[in-house]
């Protein structure tokens, strides 16, 4: 989607629709036009609370998300709306809306949770929109986050060191803003001014004690301390009188509360500023279709009642890239090959050098747009297509060069033959007389350019056809005696021999050269693989050092807390974690 593109309005991407779960087609075609990276902020919240309003103020526009000024919910589903990042060119911001939480009408309120689910698996920016204070209501209000660990698997098989799956969401699960609408509270603490953030670090500070009460009074705020690796707060006066809430659509600015209008001009440029590209496992930024990808891979795995699993849809978007991978890299070396070859070659090390430059290109293409390439079959798919198009192009070089020396014989020759035809040379003196023109028939073709690797071949077979003729020629030949005439057999067989060994030696050097380019096609392979593997590993140390600081900080907070359970299983954690940060590499071993 190019930047001067907008959806005129959002469209539902998620329907839910009798408990069930269904991807909107009309979203996917959307979402798979857009090239750019994404930068996907969801919200999630009680139905009612203003979500739709903000979302439509980042999409700035007025209208767009439902907003609904009844207490019956509007958004069925999630909803997306997709428009130019207007901080960020070449972004695409790509915008979630999530049906309202506990909406008495839906009953089950099964697919709350996986509403929820889906809006942190899918987003980088996940904002938590509610009513007021964050008191014990709110956080009860927000248990979802506590199931999270029933609803989500980081990785596809338990851990070996039996540490619990969820001490991975904090490495892929999106930064969490807490919105907190018609807030009347003061910011202070002992009379000292706080900010927003420091209210909700507050918030989120456990209460000691060991009963069921103090352990559902802590759960939810030590899973949001764990899981998500950044966390903001933003609070919201009362946009303008209550009575007036429903046409929040219709008013301007300045018919709302300034200090309203200034939260949400703040809150705006906070995510517009600091919400990140949606970025998975390895670095990989997601465009449109890689979202598209996964949309289908989760609500695919719900739906057949299996829990959606950040590992399974990051593999599942690999083998679709890495077969398309292989296609580009295959593309361009047909491109580069068709450009550069020109048959037939003179030499047969002409065309395998031409593969050689032409390969190297494809494997970086290939590199280039491949990831996760799991036991490396994806690279040996493009080295086994590589081989066989090499392979074709011998073929097609040695049939060129074949029939060009094959036209370019029957051309020079075609007097000679004539000639023969009519009994030019069976008189006497005629062998002597055949042997001077055909001398000047093969200098003439030999002194031909481009003829290619089968010149000589062709020569020689042309020539071997002819034996039969000559010979008759030589034995009718009455000038010559019997043993002149032996004596030329003797060379005619000496020189067919001579031919015979250069081809053989001809051959013997193809061969020598055709390894030595298997050789150096293995290598190139490597030589790229292990340069690959090297960044992957970078990627991925970086990747485990950023989450390491976030344990090590939420670990020190705790102690300081006096929370030293809770600090002990962050410790087998970042235990763990150390252990997998110091594993060696596997080797790189293409066959």
């Amino acid at each position: 989607m190019a930047s001067d593109i907008q959806m005129p309005g959002p469209v539902c991407l998620i329907e839910n629709t009798d408990t069930q779960l269904a991807v909107n087609p009309e979203a996917l075609k959307i979402l798979s036009a857009i090239t750019q990276p994404v930068v996907v902020v969801a919200i999630v919240g009680l139905y009612r609370t203003g979500k739709s309003y903000l979302m439509n103020k980042l999409a700035g526009q007025k209208k767009g998300f439902s907003l609904g000024s009844t207490v019956q919910s509007h958004t069925k589903g999630i909803w997306m709306w997709c428009v130019p990042h207007p901080k960020k060119p070449n972004y695409t911001l790509v915008l979630l809306d999530t049906e309202g939480l506990g909406d008495v009408e839906k009953g089950d309120n099964q697919n709350d949770s996986w509403i929820f689910a889906l809006a942190i698996l899918l987003s980088s920016t996940f904002v938590y929109n509610s009513m007021g204070t964050i008191n014990q209501q709110a956080m009860d209000q927000l248990h979802y986050v506590t199931e999270l660990t029933d609803k989500i698997r980081a990785k596809s098989s338990p851990d070996e060191n039996e540490v619990e799956d969820s001490a991975d969401f904090v490495s892929f699960f999106p930064d969490f803003v807490w919105t907190l609408r018609d807030f009347s509270l003061e910011l202070e603490v002992d009379g000292q001014p706080i900010s927003a953030d420091e209210y909700l670090q507050n918030s989120l500070k456990l209460k000691k004690g060991t009963s069921p009460k103090d352990k559902n009074f802590n759960l939810p705020r030590l899973c949001i301390r764990k899981f998500f690796p950044k966390k903001k707060c933003f609070i919201f006066d009362r946009p303008t009188h209550r009575k007036k809430l429903g046409q929040l659509e219709t008013m301007h600015d300045d018919e709302l509360d300034p200090e309203f209008v200034q939260q949400a001009a703040d809150f705006c440029s906070y995510i517009f500023t600091n919400s990140k590209v949606k970025t998975l496992s390895g670095g990989i930024q997601v465009n449109g279709p890689r979202l598209e990808t996964l949309v289908l891979t989760y609500v695919d795995a719900i739906s057949s009642g299996d829990l959606p699993c950040m590992e399974n849809a990051v593999l599942a978007l690999a083998q679709i890239e890495n077969s398309a991978a292989v296609q580009k890299a295959i593309a361009h070396y047909d491109q580069q090959m068709g450009e550069k070859v020109e048959l037939p070659t003179e030499t047969y090390q002409e065309v395998l050098d031409l593969h050689m430059a032409s390969e190297k290109e494809a494997i970086e293409v290939f590199m280039k747009n491949s990831f996760k390439d799991v036991d490396h079959l994806f690279q040996k798919e493009l080295a086994a297509q590589l081989e066989k198009r090499r392979d074709d192009f011998c073929k097609e070089n040695m049939k060129a060069s074949s029939d060009r020396c094959s036209a370019l014989l029957k051309d020079i020759f075609h007097s000679l033959e004539e000639e023969i035809k009519q009994g030019v040379y069976s008189k006497p003196g005629g062998y002597h007389l055949l042997m001077q023109t055909m001398h000047e028939l093969k200098k003439k073709y030999l002194q031909e350019p481009r003829k290619g690797i089968q010149s000589e071949e062709v020569l020689q077979t042309y020539l071997k056809s002819k034996e039969s003729v000559i010979d008759a020629i030589l034995q009718t030949d009455q000038t010559l005696t019997e043993k002149e005439k032996e004596i030329e057999v003797q060379r005619v067989k000496a020189e067919s021999a001579e031919a015979a060994a250069k081809m053989l030696e001809e051959m013997q050097k193809k061969n020598q050269q055709m390894m030595e380019e298997k050789e150096k096609s293995y290598q190139e392979h490597v030589k790229q693989l292990t340069e690959k593997m090297e960044q992957e590993r970078a990627q991925l140390m970086a990747e485990q050092e950023r989450t390491m600081a976030l344990k090590l900080k939420e670990q020190a907070m705790l102690l300081k807390e006096g929370f030293q359970n809770e600090s002990k299983q962050l410790q087998r954690e970042i235990e763990n974690l150390r252990r997998s940060m110091t594993k060696p590499s596997s080797p790189c071993i293409i066959i």
